[in-house]
């Protein structure tokens, strides 16, 4: 089959790879019909995630049809089409069975397209299947699904859940990528007075618009005096940080309010100062976080009620065969607008949406 191989900081390519067998009684093999890219398959190729070794299939988002399970498999079958989530689970450690499945220690965690061969590619085994894929209801488009793997729990778990926005709260989004726009999205079922998006690009805070941001300012143009003249000095009540870089984190620790929260998302492949000398007086609280995608059953039911505005963050679609292509074009962002990509994707709309 083909896969996008990681050979080295700045060095990947579609080329033939062997076809993934099942290797435990857990596995599930799945033909993949949908993928994306995500920003921290970028942070990988610049090198900031050291544990991938040459030779991995990235991809950690899919969405496809079950070919094959393992003999202990018992909640999927062929023919089934599922979610790969980006967070494999034994479901037996310690923190899985706390719901920490993101720290899964049993074998799981996020190990696809990291540890292991991941879903950038034309099959992909995924381990501890029965609880590491979802079945889809057939109304759901695959294009839609697939943003459910990864950027729409992260933002929601790690963003707006970790940053504990209430009604009536004021909410900073700084970096308006597709985790950003997620959690601008999802931090409006919570009814904040006002949501702030923070970016470089126009073309981003334009969607950070359309996705319910009141208000949108350049990085470069004081955005922290904005947030300050919004809320009469006090500063935002969570601020979420969803680009992964010392001078985004920075700028969102200046932005909160005494007593508020700062919710870090993004990925870092730099240290950041964290300014105690200004913030241990200030009660602030600063999170951290794997996603744990204990919220994507939830947040599947909201997307097939059409709840969720998951088409709107796709902004370009590739075959499945196009993935350096697609990947150039997600790279240059700036140029190109792209939010989010998609390869792949089928549409069935033939079978009833599941009440339970």
């Amino acid at each position: 089959m083909k896969g996008f191989v990681f050979h080295g900081p700045g060095q990947a390519g579609w080329q033939d790879v062997p076809d993934p067998a099942v290797k435990e009684p857990t596995d599930a093999i799945v033909k993949v019909g949908a993928v994306t890219i995500c920003g921290t398959d970028l942070h990988i190729l610049k090198g900031d995630v050291p544990e991938v070794r040459p030779g991995t299939v990235l991809g950690h988002e899919a969405v496809g049809e079950v070919v094959e399970v393992g003999s202990d498999v018992r909640t999927v079958r062929p023919g089934d089409r599922v979610l790969i989530s980006c967070i494999t689970s034994c479901g037996r450690c310690r923190f899985c069975r706390d719901g920490s499945y993101g720290q899964c220690r049993g074998g799981g965690g996020w190990i696809l397209g990291h540890l292991v061969d991941g879903t950038q590619a034309e099959y992909v085994r995924v381990p501890y299947a029965d609880l590491s894929v979802y079945p889809l209801p057939g109304t759901l488009r695959s294009e839609d699904a697939v943003l459910l793997a990864d950027i729409f729990p992260t933002a929601y778990e790690v963003g707006v859940l970790n940053g504990h926005v209430r009604p009536g709260d004021t909410v900073a989004v700084v970096g308006a990528g597709p985790i950003g726009l997620a959690a601008i999205a999802t931090a409006r079922l919570f009814a904040p007075e006002r949501i702030i998006a923070v970016d470089l690009a126009p073309a981003r805070l334009e969607a950070a618009r359309r996705l319910g941001a009141d208000a949108v300012a350049d990085v470069h143009e004081a955005p922290g005096q904005l947030v300050a003249d919004l809320t009469d000095g006090l500063g935002a009540d969570v601020v979420v940080e969803a680009v992964g870089a010392p001078e985004s984190f920075e700028l969102c620790t200046r932005m909160v309010r005494p007593g508020g929260h700062v919710a870090n998302v993004g990925v870092h492949g730099r240290p950041a100062t964290l300014h105690l000398e200004e913030l241990w007086i200030k009660n602030v609280t600063i999170t951290t976080g794997l996603v744990d995608t204990y919220s994507t059953p939830t947040l599947l039911r909201m997307a097939a009620a059409d709840r969720l505005p998951t088409r709107q963050l796709v902004t370009h679609t590739f075959p499945l065969d196009h993935m350096e292509e697609a990947y150039d074009v997600f790279t240059k962002a700036a140029e190109t607008g792209a939010l989010k990509v998609v390869l792949g994707g089928e549409q069935h709309a033939e079978v009833a949406v599941p009440t339970a």
